[in-house]
């Protein structure tokens, strides 16, 4: 059997109307077929994604009452940490901007072919709590070069007429998409800054 290690497979972006902004899918390592796909089809990690968005709410509403009767805490980075489980090889982990935007990185435990012996061994284990920070760091890094074009329009709303709908327009900058896909393929546990 071949040895192998998390990857991601999904990034998401999230708006803050609960819009879908951007989705990335990588390709994930297969041992049957010893060939990299997919492991979802875009409808099915759309639909992963907006699942995620229950998570977001619930977390958000016990973060924002400290002292009721959920005990929360206050959240000052953003990051949510693992959102759920799919199944045994798949994991969603989000962040939230202080603005609302979502991002989520669905992780494949057994996603990509072990290098080295080093590296082996780790699939299927899990990720430690600030294994995907330098993901969202980046994300949150790219996406903010993004609002700071001057000819990307974030509050545009769906069908580019006033009142047309309640979200901003999908991202489609070529540039954005690159860095999205750089940010995910150069991923692998340990790594402390993308």
């Amino acid at each position: 059997m071949a040895n192998t290690i998390p990857s991601i497979v999904c990034l998401g972006i999230i708006g803050r109307n609960n819009n879908p902004l951007h989705i990335t899918i990588f390709p994930s390592y297969d041992t049957t077929t010893q060939t990299y796909a997919p492991v979802r089809t875009p409808l099915q990690f759309s639909l992963l994604l907006s699942g995620t968005l229950d998570i977001f709410e619930a977390r958000s509403r016990h973060l924002a009452n400290p002292g009721g009767a959920g005990g929360g805490s206050m959240l000052l980075s953003g990051d949510f940490g693992l959102l759920h489980a799919i199944d045994d090889r798949l994991a969603a982990y989000g962040f939230e901007t202080n603005t609302g935007v979502k991002f989520v990185a669905v992780v494949d435990m057994r996603g990509r072919l072990a290098k080295n012996n080093t590296a082996a061994g780790r699939g299927g284990v899990g990720l430690r709590d600030n294994e995907l920070k330098p993901v969202f760091r980046a994300v949150q890094t790219a996406y903010v070069r993004l609002l700071q074009n001057p000819f990307y329009e974030p509050g545009e709303p769906v069908g580019g007429k006033p009142g047309a709908g309640a979200g901003a327009k999908r991202i489609t900058s070529r540039k954005f998409r690159d860095e999205m896909r750089r940010i995910g393929e150069a991923w692998a546990p340990g790594i402390t800054a993308l």
